[in-house]
């Protein structure tokens, strides 16, 4: 004698009620949708247009100012143009540096073992020593002294 499961009348029939479980999805992936944007940062980086002009060995010359190099190595040390700065004496230098010139442009190298966080932090330094643009050097910048 076999038995049969829901076949005879009055018999219990099992059904699966998917209804809470696609509405626990569905708030789940509401709640996703609206936190996923607020957790992106931007970083804005402002490149700038590359033009090309020839420039005269003559032209080189005439130009006595050489461009402001910051350097940040390993071991949170400082240089601008190759002279060691202390990281409060910074802002003050840069401040003196500018007054003297009339770009306020600043060329930053990082060496490739520089702390990230100090980077930022020296660079937030430059701004409130004068510099209006800072420039990331990726080659060496000839002319000016670097490590």
């Amino acid at each position: 004698m076999a038995m049969t499961v829901g076949q005879a009348k009055g018999s219990v029939t099992p059904q699966m009620n998917v209804t809470p479980l696609v509405d626990v999805v569905l708030v789940l992936l509401i709640i996703f949708m609206v936190i996923t944007p607020l957790l992106t940062k931007n970083f804005w980086v402002h490149v700038p247009k590359q033009e090309k002009e020839e420039v005269t060995r003559d032209q080189l010359q005439q130009d006595p100012t050489p461009p402001l190099v910051l350097h940040v190595g390993g071991g949170r040390s400082i240089q601008v143009n190759g002279a060691d700065v202390g990281f409060d004496e910074l802002t003050e230098r840069l401040r003196r540096m500018f007054a003297a010139r009339e770009d306020h442009i600043l060329f930053f190298d990082a060496a490739d073992d520089a702390d990230y966080g100090f980077a930022v932090e020296v660079m937030d330094q430059a701004r409130a020593g004068g510099a209006v643009t800072i420039a990331a050097l990726t080659t060496a910048l000839s002319g000016a002294t670097t490590p």
